[in-house]
């Protein structure tokens, strides 16, 4: 998603001109370029306002990209985000309690909690909560009751067990859950959109941009929606997105989503745009198709921890090229021809 203040009206750039852009950031950065490039990259920047479009998004990832050292003070920065984070949960849990006592639990004041949170941003949620990863990361653990939890990459949750029920809060990227039995106590997921409640089960959950995405693969799952407080049963073997205000239709579940716990990114007649769609959530950096070669279909299983081998076992496989003009920043291109 290309970064713009409200109100702009730029659309996205395109594949070549972000490419045009990388390829002047790279013979620009060292601060050799002679006049004459220096003259002829200010003729391409001030052309179109696509090309300062992407030239914003390019620097947007270098600055990203700069070592942490170059931080003010670092230590302070993170401690005081831990701290704000904390204040900030034990508001929404004050506010929580609140709503059940006024019977609005499940009701629009989730919804405005969660909105609450994001004007904090989801990388100050992640930083506090009980348990993370990071970029490119995959974690398995069990939790007091014997349930087990996997979060995928750049992914954050918050855990919440009393003698009444068992919470889980998503707060950014995707989990994978196969619920422990307890009759006594209900086992929620808490997302910004809605709220998940297991009947014995096992199920995927994905944060994606504006909605949720739910898989179950054993069991159901009862989706509640945080403003308009629809309601549905998701049965074991079948999927549905769903935002704060409605869900889906129902439709079969995506087999190879679950796949991801094992390690493995699965493709079966996928459009290669959606591989690299994917891949981008396990690297850092910019990672790009270009539109000639994105509707080739992709055919194999990945090993998602390493996406530089999956890169390069595409390229052995597909008739395309990876080029890289700076180490983060990596484009699938063409094959050239002889």
């Amino acid at each position: 998603m290309m970064r713009q203040a409200p109100g702009a009206t730029a659309r996205e750039p395109s594949h070549a001109v972000l490419q045009q852009a990388a390829e002047w950031y790279a013979r620009l950065r060292d601060g050799k370029a002679s006049a004459r490039v220096r003259t002829d990259w200010q003729t391409w920047f001030h052309a179109a306002e696509e090309h300062r479009t992407a030239w914003q998004y390019v620097e947007d990832i270098s600055r990203s990209f700069e070592p942490l050292r170059d931080l003010p003070n670092l230590r302070q920065t993170a401690n005081g985000l831990c701290a704000a984070n904390d204040r900030l949960r034990m508001r929404r849990r004050a506010l929580a309690g609140l709503a059940g006592l006024a019977g609005l639990a499940g009701s629009g004041l989730l919804g405005w909690l969660g909105w609450r949170e994001n004007l904090l941003g989801g990388p100050l949620v992640a930083w506090a909560a009980d348990y993370r990863t990071g970029v490119g990361e995959q974690r398995e653990i069990a939790l007091a009751d014997g349930t087990r939890v996997w979060l995928n990459t750049a992914s954050a949750i918050d855990v919440d067990f009393d003698a009444n029920e068992r919470r889980v809060r998503l707060a950014t990227g995707e989990i994978f859950i196969d619920t422990a039995r307890d009759a006594n106590r209900p086992f929620l997921v808490d997302i910004a959109q809605g709220r998940l409640r297991a009947l014995g089960t096992r199920f995927n959950v994905r944060m994606e941009e504006g909605e949720t995405r739910l898989a179950v693969y054993q069991g159901a799952v009862e989706i509640r929606t945080s403003a308009s407080g629809a309601t549905q049963v998701v049965p074991a073997g079948r999927q549905a997105r769903f935002t704060e205000d409605g869900i889906s239709s129902l439709e079969a579940a995506d087999l190879a989503q679950e796949a991801w716990t094992r390690g493995t990114l699965v493709a079966d007649n996928v459009p290669l745009r959606e591989v690299v769609r994917e891949l981008r959530r396990y690297r850092g950096g910019h990672l790009g198709v270009a539109d000639e070669i994105a509707d080739l279909k992709v055919y194999g299983n990945f090993p998602i921890e390493d996406t530089d081998r999956v890169l390069a076992m595409l390229a052995t496989a597909l008739p395309i090229r990876i080029e890289q003009p700076m180490p983060w920043w990596t484009s699938v291109e063409p094959e050239r021809l002889p």
